[in-house]
């Protein structure tokens, strides 16, 4: 059973997350049909406890107080386990190994493994570090990222070919990484391992910034048989994950 006080706090913190300069209270009873007495003494007990802020021109902002509660959200969460029921059912749908990945300096690193039982010859395992420039998981961090923190990691590490099909040009690789952006997902051509073809796309956090990638493997002449499917299911999982480590869209 919903406590309506308790919804009605929640959609006015909602509200104020949205509006960044705040709202009076006559905004905010207007913008959530509420009662405009019963909206001022929600809002003045929120202002009391330190939830909410009035500032001179008597608008109402989140207050610091949600700030240590947010910090201590994060830090309490844990991406692998709220990602893992959603890579295990990426799996069975498309029955290829699907990995999960975070970056580590200036490679990324392997946190989750989720095998089919069509298994794949492949040296990527968990707690593995692979280079970012030639992998779908580490063309993901890159194309996600800010375009300073690319240029510095690419300013750091060589383009060295790991197979015939790895980009090893930095302009033509920086042009892809941008067509990436766009698209919201990345691909690795048989670039790292001859014979594989991977299909990645990003976890953004409550900040939007990228905070993890995902990512299907396998054979390219099945992964090519199911393409369009597999980015489908690529995509909706990384969306999932990102709702549930915060990130709005």
């Amino acid at each position: 059973m919903s406590v309506k006080s308790a919804e009605r706090v929640l959609q006015i913190f909602e509200l104020l997350s949205r509006e960044p300069d705040g709202l009076t209270v006559k905004e905010i009873s207007e913008s959530l049909l509420f009662p405009q007495s019963s909206t001022s003494n929600l809002v003045a007990t929120l202002s009391a406890q330190g939830y909410l802020r009035l500032d001179p021109s008597k608008r109402y902002k989140l207050g610091a107080k949600l700030i240590h509660i947010g910090t201590m959200a994060m830090e309490n969460l844990d991406i692998s386990l709220v990602a893992k029921p959603y890579l295990e059912k990426l799996m069975q749908n498309v029955q290829e190994t699907v990995f999960m990945a975070t970056l580590s300096e200036e490679e990324l690193v392997y946190v989750l493994k989720i095998d089919s039982k069509r298994s794949i010859r492949t040296t990527a395992q968990t707690g593995f570090r692979k280079p970012l420039y030639c992998t779908g998981l580490g063309k993901t961090f890159l194309a996600n990222m800010s375009e300073k923190d690319r240029s510095r990691i690419l300013d750091q590490i060589q383009l060295v070919p790991i197979t015939p099909k790895t980009i090893t040009n930095r302009e033509e690789l920086e042009k892809e990484l941008y067509q990436y952006s766009l698209i919201g997902y990345t691909i690795d051509d048989e670039e790292n391992e001859e014979g594989l073809y991977c299909v990645a796309a990003p976890i953004f956090g409550a900040d939007r910034k990228i905070h993890a990638a995902i990512s299907v493997a396998g054979p390219k002449e099945r992964m090519l048989a199911q393409q369009g499917e597999v980015v489908e299911r690529v995509l909706w999982t990384s969306r999932k994950i990102s709702e549930g480590i915060g990130c709005i869209s």
